[in-house]
């Protein structure tokens, strides 16, 4: 797939994402005040991906709400693509979602009544894309994940491993330049995450598509290039992968976690 016309590797010196100084801060109904995420700033670079794990109450599902526009922190900023996205317009944020971003949920968030071929081409039909446009690219994704020959199948007839990869393959059929994922193996098993998360590593590799992912699982977070580790609002730890086997940093991500126990 040809990402040029995108944009998104013309200028490989600056990072996909820059997050600066972010805080979230809830109010009670009583007036007490809990600060989740407390001047954190981070970055993804092009082609990298990032994993962000931390224990429950972290913060890691707010930065994650945050950084993909579901949510407004209270204070900090957030650039994608060179883009302050806390500063557009509901209707550029929109169009923005649809052009440089894509979503991959635990609970793959297909629409039942569409085909595998059309959940796939949904963002590009939002964007009114050409229909010859559509189906191109629709395939080729399809091909890339191996999904093809349920195209004209609909989800309930999909087993959870290939409805997870009906999801990838829509997140990436529009050429976005950063994919985020939330718990992607989240509600697979033990073989159908493997098999996901070799197909996430293939669409990083292959596409030079950056993913950030959230994931509380040290065997999914294995497959990242770099790990950013949250407890209590603020970046506590990283571990960057450096050319290590899989299994090497696996083992390396166990240890650190050991270590916050």
């Amino acid at each position: 797939m040809n990402r040029q016309s995108k944009g998104v590797l013309t200028n490989m010196v600056e990072p996909v994402l820059v997050a600066n100084h972010i805080r979230q801060v809830y109010t009670s109904s009583a007036g007490v005040q809990q600060e989740v995420l407390k001047d954190l700033s981070l970055q993804v670079q092009p082609g990298e991906f990032l994993a962000i794990m931390g224990p429950s109450g972290s913060g890691k599902s707010t930065l994650l709400n945050i950084l993909s526009t579901l949510m407004t922190p209270t204070a900090g900023t957030v650039k994608i693509n060179g883009r302050d996205i806390l500063n557009m317009s509901d209707r550029d944020l929109a169009h923005f979602r649809g052009n440089d971003m894509g979503f991959i949920f635990q609970n793959y968030n297909l629409i039942d009544s569409l085909t595998v071929a059309e959940n796939i081409g949904l963002p590009l039909m939002l964007q009114k894309e050409p229909v010859p446009l559509l189906q191109e690219r629709t395939q080729l994704v399809a091909e890339l994940l191996n999904i093809s020959d349920y195209l004209s199948k609909y989800p309930a007839e999909l087993s959870g491993g290939q409805q997870q990869r009906v999801g990838a393959a829509r997140a990436l059929v529009h050429e976005p330049a950063l994919i985020f994922g939330d718990e992607p193996t989240g509600a697979l098993d033990s073989e159908n995450a493997r098999e996901m998360m070799q197909y996430l590593t293939k669409i990083n590799q292959q596409e030079h598509i950056s993913i950030l992912m959230v994931t509380h699982d040290a065997f999914s977070a294995s497959f990242a290039s770099r790990i950013l580790f949250l407890s209590d609002g603020q970046v506590s730890g990283q571990l960057t992968r450096d050319g290590q086997e899989r299994d090497a940093f696996y083992q390396d991500i166990l240890q650190t976690l050991g270590n916050f126990d």
